[in-house]
């Protein structure tokens, strides 16, 4: 696995990235195809976007990518309650 630091560093730019509105709705960095898709109802194909974002734009393994995400979906789900 990378440094946890660089992992971390990786969660701190897509949280940044990352815009929750009103409604409860996501925008991030790697689901253009899916930019109003509610986080509460993600699924998949969001997983699917992300995984391939992590891999082709940080270079991240599957374990790393499963730690971002995990990581990721927590700090995303608290900034909407």
């Amino acid at each position: 696995m990378n440094d946890k630091k660089y992992l971390d560093k990786v969660i701190e730019h897509l949280v940044r990235r990352t815009k929750v509105d009103d409604e409860e709705r996501i925008y991030t960095p790697f689901s253009s195809n899916h930019p109003n898709f509610p986080f509460k109802y993600s699924s998949l194909v969001l997983f699917y976007s992300f995984t391939k974002h992590c891999k082709e734009v940080y270079g991240l393994n599957e374990d790393e990518v499963n730690y971002v995400w995990d990581e990721y979906k927590n700090i995303i789900k608290d900034k909407i309650r």
